[in-house]
């Protein structure tokens, strides 16, 4: 792999960047269209990297419905173009889900035929997604904690696939999705982690009734550490990542694969969406499903006597 010339971090943590705990993920490209192959790469190594999934220009016009929201509030420096994406100062933000709410551009992107077509090929059968899209549009010095997506939606089938999808060039130094070699092969070890339901309360516990229901918080924070780096040397595996993601491309991977987000070093917001397929016919969460779903508000909280 090519060296690593720039000092990385995730969640704050520097990164050990040397070979033994460092790389880059494999590129599918080579396999684009067999899906055997892509079934068995899924498999081997959690996870799929297709560059050049997407045609650019449909990217770019979702790019350019995002960048014109937060310029219209203010959250981005007018002294540039708007879809470059520099920030204002004054604005830190990670998570923006409002930003993909009733934006038809952001839809066509993760609900249209070119990934139904791709997902229905992949399970081997008809597909639905859920209808809530997660939108982030990081800020400098911001990332994403490790964690598996499990934990958030674990209440249906365990057999979806997240689309990772940047909207926009993101070199190293801006960050972008990592995931932990082979942790997808540690599902015993991390067995009470991954039977976490982030909405789950203990309704005979007057403390997480009180955190869960009354706050809207959750009974367990989601993230399996705040520190990678020590993450990383306690499970083993390389932390990898892609040394340029270009507009257009797709990572997809499982429920139980750990990963998270390289911290954005640049002035420029990095924006990605990350949605959910899984088979039409398994059973589906339904904090996710429907014209307005409840995701994590009161609605999609679940009591239980512990």
């Amino acid at each position: 792999m090519p060296a690593v010339s720039i000092s990385l971090s995730s969640a704050g943590c520097e990164l050990d960047t040397s070979p033994a705990a460092f790389g880059f993920i494999r590129s599918s490209a080579d396999c684009a269209g067999d899906f055997a192959e892509l079934n068995r790469r899924l498999a081997t190594d959690g996870y799929l990297y297709l560059p050049g999934f997407f045609d650019p220009a449909l990217i770019l016009a979702a790019r350019a419905s995002i960048t014109d929201r937060l310029a219209a509030e203010g959250s981005l420096d007018p002294a540039h173009p708007a879809i470059e994406a520099v920030a204002n100062p004054e604005k830190k933000f990670s998570f923006r889900g409002d930003l993909a709410k009733h934006n038809a551009a952001v839809s066509r992107v993760v609900y249209g035929p070119e990934l139904l077509a791709f997902y229905t090929a992949l399970f081997g059968e008809a597909v639905r997604h859920f209808d809530y899209t997660w939108f982030r549009a990081v800020s400098r010095g911001m990332g994403t904690t490790p964690h598996c997506d499990l934990v958030y939606m674990g209440r249906g089938t365990r057999e979806l696939l997240t689309a990772w999808i940047p909207y926009g060039d993101i070199p190293l130094e801006m960050g972008g999705v990592m995931l932990l070699e082979g942790s997808h092969r540690q599902a015993e070890r991390l067995k009470n982690y991954l039977e976490v339901d982030v909405d789950s309360y203990c309704e005979n516990r007057p403390k997480d009734v009180e955190k869960v229901v009354t706050k809207l918080g959750w009974s367990h924070p989601g993230y399996l550490s705040k520190n990678p780096a020590t993450l990383r040397a306690k499970l083993g595996g390389r932390w990898l990542t892609c040394p340029d993601y270009k507009i257009g491309d797709l990572v997809t991977f499982g429920m139980t694969i750990v990963h998270g987000g390289l911290d954005n070093q640049t002035d420029r917001l990095r924006f990605s969406s990350d949605t959910r397929y899984q088979r039409a016919s398994a059973p589906v969460d339904e904090r996710w499903i429907g014209a307005n779903p409840p995701a994590n508000t009161l609605a999609g909280k679940r009591g239980r006597v512990c």
